[in-house]
């Protein structure tokens, strides 16, 4: 019998005052149930907003040493369980074990990271222009603040979002995607038993209509961090906004790799591949576009080809090249985007449907995807599709890369492959996006430099992670003293 999980409100682990529950499978193996969670109301997001707003001036007057210290020995706990986190991740999301195990210690060193830097929050002395004065800024917390966090990285996003919040003197509570609440809820756990004071940090399950929209709107709460789709981005940023209170929102990509006759082409192809199938393509940041030069176009398309069909996918504790996607209506999505491409005219080179294998009958398992001839005007080569797809473009030049690279209403990640400086450093320059690589696959992200979009893949406010991190979560008192 699998077990019912509770929220964390006031420092409790509660019931919602629904009495409901929802439940939460394995994408591998839909007969394996993960746990039963709080199908939770806005009263009970009200209750933990009210918690969180009630201990918040004694959080923002707690040293920052001993903030850092709880959050250190929270980041010891999560390591501790390193093993147990990494099985449940892939159980409740589809990750295989190894880029569960990443996200995990991802996690684990996003909390020893935000622990030293609690230890930094102060402000800074300028020198004022008139004598027997002091001029400096003092930097306070935001206040309590709403995360709203998506199912792809179930832990690793929480852990982005509350190290800083609660480093900063914030109170939070957080709302984790429905398809992936267990693992988040670990953090808490490891919260509570590192010292948390009560009501600091409150976690809620349930749908985004009602959690989620309380902690847009609740009079209480003064910021609000999310990370999803730009359709729910945009309606959080705009909805909060009412009130004027500070938003944060990352959200979609579609991110393009640029592959010129100068690249090494073995290791072009590993960039372009594991960067889409990576995840299951399950990643805002996952490439979805190769734009190849056309005197490699066909050799290209081909080693690509044949590097998706050489993947092996199954169920994500077997540690395959590739898990399944979180749920039914991914595939779905996914499959939707095949179909169009193909009916607009792309050229389907592999994939592009469920793997037959009677093993795979319980999951949610779909091909790795590869098209060819593609165009930039083409649905496929413009909307976020979400799933290991992939739309090969033919370009003439690195000009005309460049264009079709910047020709989406996205710029959340990009890279190019290239050995010539020029090409790498006019890319640098002039790509429309937020991470701008150089030889490296369009995933994979640093904990302590800024990470966010451009365009339609943000609300274009604050990067998240690094200091940079902070400062969504963190106002500044500009002090005038004249002794």
């Amino acid at each position: 019998m699998s077990d019912t999980y509770r929220n964390y409100c006031n420092g409790e682990w509660v019931e919602s005052e629904s009495g409901n529950t929802f439940s939460v499978n394995n994408p591998a193996d839909v007969e394996d149930i993960i746990g039963h969670f709080q199908l939770s109301t806005a009263a009970d997001a009200n209750q933990a907003i009210d918690a969180a707003s009630a201990a918040q001036p004694e959080w923002a007057a707690t040293p920052g040493v001993d903030r850092g210290k709880i959050l250190l020995e929270t980041a010891s706990l999560l390591e501790d369980r390193m093993d147990e986190l990494t099985k449940t991740l892939s159980r409740e999301e589809g990750k295989t074990r190894s880029e569960a195990a990443g996200e995990v210690q991802r996690a684990v060193d996003i909390f020893y990271y935000y622990a030293g830097k609690a230890r930094d929050f102060g402000g800074t002395i300028k020198s004022p222009s008139e004598p027997n004065m002091e001029l400096y800024t003092k930097s306070e917390p935001l206040g309590t603040v709403g995360l709203i966090t998506p199912w792809n990285y179930p832990i690793a996003i929480p852990a982005w979002k509350l190290a800083p919040a609660l480093a900063a003197g914030n109170t939070v509570v957080l709302k984790p995607a429905s398809e992936a609440p267990r693992v988040s809820q670990a953090i808490f756990e490891c919260l509570d038993e590192a010292g948390l004071p009560e009501g600091v940090a409150n976690y809620v399950t349930g749908s985004g209509s009602e959690v989620g929209s309380a902690l847009y709107q609740h009079d209480s709460i003064d910021g609000v961090s999310f990370t999803g789709s730009t359709t729910v981005g945009t309606m959080v940023a705009q909805s909060a906004a009412d009130d004027l209170k500070r938003v944060q929102c990352e959200m979609g990509g579609k991110n393009p790799t640029i592959v010129m006759p100068s690249a090494d082409l073995d290791e072009a192809v590993t960039i372009v591949g594991s960067g889409t199938f990576g995840t299951t393509g399950q990643s805002c940041t996952a490439t979805s576009r190769a734009i190849v030069h056309e005197d490699i176009y066909n050799e290209f398309t081909q080693l690509l080809t044949e590097y998706a069909e050489s993947l092996d996918i199954g169920p994500g504790l077997e540690d395959p090249d590739m898990g399944p996607h979180v749920s039914q209506d991914e595939v779905e999505s996914t499959l939707y985007y095949v179909d169009v491409g193909e009916k607009e005219g792309a050229t389907l080179e592999t994939g592009g449907s469920r793997p037959t294998d009677q093993q795979y009958d319980d999951g949610h398992f779909v091909e790795p995807t590869v098209f060819s001839d593609v165009t930039s005007d083409m649905q496929i080569a413009q909307e976020e599709i979400f799933g290991p797809v992939l739309s090969i473009i033919e370009v003439a030049d690195f000009e005309e890369a460049l264009a079709v690279a910047n020709d989406v209403q996205f710029g959340l990640s990009s890279s190019i492959v290239t050995q010539d400086l020029t090409e790498a450093n006019q890319f640098i320059d002039d790509i429309e996006a937020g991470v701008a690589k150089v030889n490296e696959k369009t995933t994979g992200l640093e904990l302590h430099v800024p990470f966010g979009g451009y365009k339609n893949s943000s609300t274009n406010t604050y990067r998240e992670q690094g200091d940079a991190g902070l400062d969504f979560f963190t106002t500044t008192k500009t002090v005038y003293l004249n002794y």
